[in-house]
């Protein structure tokens, strides 16, 4: 045989490396099988006959059926339990919450600040801040005033039908308790839309004015002279 030639590998050595791969392939399986197999056993077998009272004893102990049992014993366990959790995160969670918050809501001052802030946090939560799709100047309460409001929609209907114009509505909040307002209907032409984001313009009216968010102006384009 040439000295360059590789030589072939024996016929127990490719044997060898055939069984390594089939246990390298098969051992997650098997670890797998014997970990949840323990599990059911354990937790199964401990209210197998808890929960199948009603199966005689000679079909409930077959040897053969043993692994069932234990596999459905172990499911009804775990649909207990989530069960269990949903009612105590979601039912008696809300239930203690409620009564949470109705004894701060009867502590004198306590209560009045409890309830502005959760009005403030309810109003512009996530959820609701989908509602402002733009931060927007208006004249307001008079011509040569402005106020900053919340572009709310654009959709036309009865109101702006029967007007004849196009009206966007606007939210106008009070400051610094954003949770009253006015509603105003106004023209496109009145409206003036800010680059400022909505939460932006939210820390502005609740801070009173004293946040102002920055703002670079945008540079006009230079008009560029064509060469001779």
């Amino acid at each position: 045989m040439p000295a360059d030639q590789p030589s072939k590998p024996s016929v127990f050595a490719s044997l060898r490396n055939a069984f390594i791969s089939g246990v390298f392939m098969l051992a997650p399986l098997a670890i797998t099988w014997w970990v949840f197999s323990a599990l059911f056993a354990k937790v199964g077998g401990s209210f197998r006959d808890t929960f199948f009272f009603f199966v005689p004893d000679e079909l409930r102990k077959l040897p053969s059926l043993d692994l069932l049992f234990n596999i459905l014993a172990t499911f009804i366990v775990v649909i207990l339990l989530t069960a269990l959790g949903y009612i105590s995160r979601y039912v008696l969670g809300r239930y203690f919450g409620n009564l949470a918050e109705r004894f701060i809501q009867r502590v004198p001052g306590v209560g009045n600040v409890y309830n502005t802030v959760k009005q403030i946090v309810t109003t512009f939560s996530s959820q609701h801040r989908q509602l402002f799709s733009k931060v927007v100047l208006v004249e307001f309460p008079r011509p040569g005033v402005y106020s900053i409001g919340f572009l709310t929609n654009k959709t036309q209907g009865e109101i702006q039908a029967k007007a004849g114009i196009e009206l966007f509505t606007v939210f106008i909040p009070t400051s610094p308790n954003p949770t009253s307002g006015f509603l105003l209907l106004l023209p496109t032409s009145q409206i003036t839309e800010l680059e400022m984001s909505v939460g932006d313009g939210m820390k502005m009216i609740i801070s009173g004015g004293a946040v102002v968010p920055p703002w670079i102006p945008t540079a006009p384009r230079a008009e560029t002279v064509p060469a001779f």
